[in-house]
């Protein structure tokens, strides 16, 4: 053997150590594979293939073969939900509220007041003297805050009507306060009254009751009824619920009575229905994961199409670009739609609505003497009243300011009906003027009692989506209060600030308006302009509710600032928060600002659709279109009259989503959105996202 080679060893087993046979290698011009390479290897496909073989095999056709017959749209929202067929006209609108008998002790209805109240005594007379075109005076010489609010208002009102040579009555208040407080009311036998209410007492049989029945409850209390509201703003009620379950198990049990008491659909033809569920524009994914899961799985329905409600509204509106703003009872949403897609940047949601008229109206026909004194609004017909007043009262309409005389009738368990008579001046102007002037409104008691998610935080997805939460639109609107970086040198601090206190009365150019609500953050809070002056400052006006925070000191507390960010997206304010205080007209603007440039607030701002009960007040096309006018002219170069698109000819503004999503369930395109039983469990959430554009 040669040197350097070392010996073999022996292998003594003769085995070898594989049993698997290398293959050959294989010719490379056959090497291909058409895996998912087309669209009928998806499983979207393969289930449309094997409901055509369903089809085929000889399936009953429905009784109702009308386009649409078999598809039933669902629009919920905080006090009605809308619900109907596809190929029907018009929705069935149903109060979506729920009385469910407990056992004792029963707690009392209670109610958050969102609006601020006076210090004094609520039946005096806050004006005594009689009323000029210039009251400033007039109003200021109190030491309330709550004048204070009434009189900035106040003083909004005058110089529109100023502007538009309207003439103020002099002694209005005191004219109307005295007639209200000696009047008194007529009483209307129950066989004179057409509109006669059947109240329910404590012997009512049925455990659970829905809709009107449940607000027909005399007394909830002593019946042993608790009377819930399933859906509050873009959510669901977390302030009265303990737990989501019971949520949605109220939601189950008012779809399936309404289904059944107004459709004879019952729980054996669900899995012959499909659902559009209308969602809002502002989600939260919880509550669409959820509400999905109530519809497909617990209830068993046979598919299901999610869309957003501004684009629903553009569907039922036929138009494709908007900026469609939709005030509802107690959220107003705000959103722009550019050829069939929700602009996600542009969303924002403002915590305010209907409900807050109402209450307001309240608070100032209290200032006036109420003729009707045991008014309760936490009682559900006391209510009813206040929104009867508020539907025939309010106007946005300067030329409809009048000492006008009105009446309205009170009916009350186990009394006859009284008929009141009011008297009213511009408190049925200024209470739907909260929208554009906030400050009445209290935002921080408003979010008592309400609890964020409700859920264990366990998640089907790997990535948290909280900076969804956080638009674009909604930094613009708070960039003023974003914390600053401290500079290197202490000294110049003070001239920063000094500076800042000088921009006010400066006639900024509109070059300099973008950047300067970044310097807005460091002085006082300062009282909202008039209507027409210019200038952006007009973003600040949201900021009436901290004015007893004292601001001067916040500098040295921004730079301090060493705590974690808790809030959603990461930043150290609650910025969705903040944004929900701001004015409903520069709300508007700044989601047009987010959606791009000059142009695309042009766009816009010359196709706004409103939307929800609140658009039905006369006069607030023009009030916005005023509003926004001086907002923009000084801002957007070469800017064009502001347009406020109205609804179809004879169609309800608050049923233009739903109308919007039935004409989506009877298009062919629809076929490609919808999501099945099976593909929800398989897929998830997942699933929703392939089918839908935003989530």
């Amino acid at each position: 053997m040669p040197r350097g080679i070392p010996n073999a060893k022996r292998d003594e087993t003769g085995m070898r150590y594989t049993m698997f046979n290398v293959p050959l290698v294989p010719n490379p011009k056959h090497m291909s594979t058409t895996y998912l390479k087309s669209e009928s290897q998806t499983l979207w496909a393969r289930n449309a293939s094997r409901k055509g073989k369903a089809t085929d095999e000889g399936n009953p056709a429905p009784p109702d073969t009308r386009r649409g017959a078999q598809v039933i749209v669902i629009h919920p929202g905080s006090r009605f939900l809308r619900i109907g067929k596809a190929s029907d006209v018009n929705p069935l609108t149903v109060t979506n509220v729920i009385a469910r008998k407990c056992k004792p002790p029963v707690p009392a209805a209670a109610r958050v007041e969102g609006v601020s109240r006076p210090q004094k005594a609520r039946r005096e007379v806050h004006s005594s003297t009689p009323e000029r075109n210039d009251d400033e005076n007039a109003v200021v010489a109190s030491d309330d805050p709550f004048d204070a609010k009434i009189a900035a208002i106040t003083v909004s009102l005058r110089d529109r009507m100023r502007f538009y040579k309207l003439r103020v009555t002099a002694n209005a208040t005191s004219i109307a306060s005295t007639f209200n407080a000696q009047f008194k009311p007529e009483i209307i036998a129950d066989h004179n009254d057409p509109y006669h209410v059947e109240w329910l007492n404590e012997s009512c049989p049925n455990d659970i009751l829905f809709g009107e029945q449940a607000l027909r409850l005399a007394d909830p209390q002593r019946a042993g009824y608790v009377t819930r509201w399933p859906i509050h703003g873009t959510g669901f009620n977390t302030r009265d619920y303990p737990s989501i379950q019971f949520v949605l198990g109220d939601l189950e049990a008012i779809l399936r009575n309404t289904l059944k008491e107004k459709f004879n659909i019952g729980g054996e033809d669900y899995s012959k229905h499909s659902v559009v569920l209308v969602i809002p524009d502002f989600y939260d994914r919880s509550y669409v994961r959820d509400f999905v899961d109530l519809l497909l799985v617990t209830m068993g329905f046979k598919q299901i199409c999610a869309q957003q409600e501004s684009l629903a509204a553009t569907y039922g509106a036929g138009i494709s670009n908007a900026c469609v703003v939709n005030i509802g009872a107690t959220t107003t949403n705000i959103a722009c739609v550019d050829e069939g897609l929700v602009l996600s940047e542009t969303r924002m949601t403002l915590n305010m609505g209907g409900d807050d008229i109402t209450e307001f109206l309240y608070v100032l026909l209290e200032r006036i003497s109420f003729p009707y004194k045991d008014i309760d609004l936490a009682r559900s017909y006391d209510w009813n009243i206040m929104e009867d007043l508020k539907s025939r009262l309010c106007t946005l309409a300067e030329g409809d300011v009048a000492l006008n005389l009105y009446d309205f009738v009170v009916r009350r368990p186990d009394r006859p009906a009284e008929k009141y008579g009011l008297r009213a001046y511009d408190e049925t102007i200024l209470a739907p003027m909260c929208l554009f002037e906030p400050r009445v409104i209290e935002f921080e008691r408003k979010r008592l009692g309400l609890k964020p998610r409700l859920g264990s935080g366990a998640t089907e997805e790997i990535i948290e989506h909280q900076a969804d939460q956080v638009t674009n639109a909604m930094m613009i609107s708070t960039q003023h209060l974003m914390p600053t970086v401290a500079p290197a040198d202490s000294n110049d601090q003070p001239q920063k600030q000094g500076g800042s206190e000088s921009q006010p009365g400066v006639a900024t150019p509109a070059e300099q308006q973008e950047v300067q609500p970044m310097a807005v953050d460091d002085q006082p809070v300062l009282a909202p302009p008039n209507l027409f002056t210019d200038g952006i400052e007009i973003i600040d006006v949201e900021d009436e509710s901290k004015a007893a925070t004292p601001s001067l000191p916040t500098p040295s507390a921004k730079v301090v600032s060493n705590t974690p960010p808790v809030h959603p997206g990461g930043f150290e304010i609650d910025v969705c928060f903040e944004a929900s205080k701001l004015p409903l007209d520069v709300a508007i603007f700044n989601s047009a600002r987010a959606a791009g440039g000059d142009e695309k607030i042009r766009k816009y701002l010359q196709a706004v659709l409103v939307i929800g009960g609140t658009a039905h007040i006369p006069g607030m096309g023009h009030a916005l279109e005023s509003r926004l006018q001086a907002i923009a002219t000084p801002l957007v170069p070469n800017m064009e009259k502001v347009q406020i698109i109205p609804p179809p000819k004879e169609v309800d503004p608050r049923v233009l989503p739903w109308k919007g999503a039935s004409v989506l369930g009877k298009m062919d395109g629809v076929s490609d959105l919808w999501l099945t039983k099976s593909d929800w469990d398989i897929l998830g959430m997942r699933g929703l996202k392939e089918r839908c554009f935003y989530l």
